[in-house]
């Protein structure tokens, strides 16, 4: 068997939907309400995937919104996306495994875009028995300017007191790589979320995982 390269690391600092939890079921949720307030009519199965994939990358989603307002549509969609994630999210398998294994040597961060208070993201890792593995949450309000720019992660690194050149970050989108880049971290990128092996190896990350639970094998956290 080919050994997987190692990236040694102080801090890894994880992006939440679609690398530590599963949101398609609020993707789909936000789309319905959406289309159906708006009088759309039915939600087609690509759209459910497609509406966040172009939100992420600020694409223009106008084509798949049927000539409707697209900032209307953008502030019914986020809401009920914000709300369906308090119901619809559930952690990847092993997570909650991976994380306890990383923890004992590595200090772990997360971080999202989602527009929620902090304290919200903890009531749900809560749920989930995951809040304890970390020391920062960050979410969009934390931030002056969401990702692709590297704030977000630059305030996890500060506030572990680590560098960012001993941080990993690791994340399911094309975002999440530049974002890493941008703040001149090591970037894994895993094939959990909404994007495509190719989409993201087009990005160069330092690694391309299948998902989260590969990481300890992945990583030397062991250095101080």
């Amino acid at each position: 068997m080919v050994q997987k390269p190692q990236l040694r690391v102080k801090a890894i600092i994880f992006d939440l939907d679609g690398t530590l939890v599963d949101s398609r079921g609020a993707y789909r949720e936000a789309a319905e309400f959406a289309f159906a307030r708006l009088k759309l009519g039915m939600v087609k199965a690509k759209i459910v995937t497609e509406i966040p994939r172009r939100l992420e990358e600020n694409l223009p989603i106008d084509e798949l919104i049927e000539g409707a307002d697209v900032d209307r549509f953008k502030e019914i969609y986020l809401g009920a996306y914000y709300r369906a994630t308090a119901e619809k999210t559930r952690p990847f398998q092993n997570v909650a495994a991976t994380l306890e294994r990383l923890s004992s040597d590595a200090s772990l961060a997360v971080t999202t875009r989602r527009n929620v208070p902090e304290a919200e993201v903890r009531r749900e890792l809560e749920k989930f028995g995951l809040a304890k593995f970390f020391r920062v949450v960050l979410t969009s309000r934390n931030t002056l300017k969401p990702k692709p720019s590297p704030e977000a992660l630059i305030k996890c690194a500060e506030r572990l007191s680590v560098r960012m050149s001993d941080c990993a970050v690791v994340g399911d989108s094309v975002i999440d790589v530049r974002a890493g880049k941008s703040a001149e971290a090591r970037t894994v990128a895993v094939l959990t979320g909404i994007f495509t092996r190719e989409e993201l190896e087009r990005e160069k990350p330092d690694l391309v995982l299948r998902d989260v639970g590969e990481l300890p094998d992945c990583v030397d956290v062991s250095i101080k």
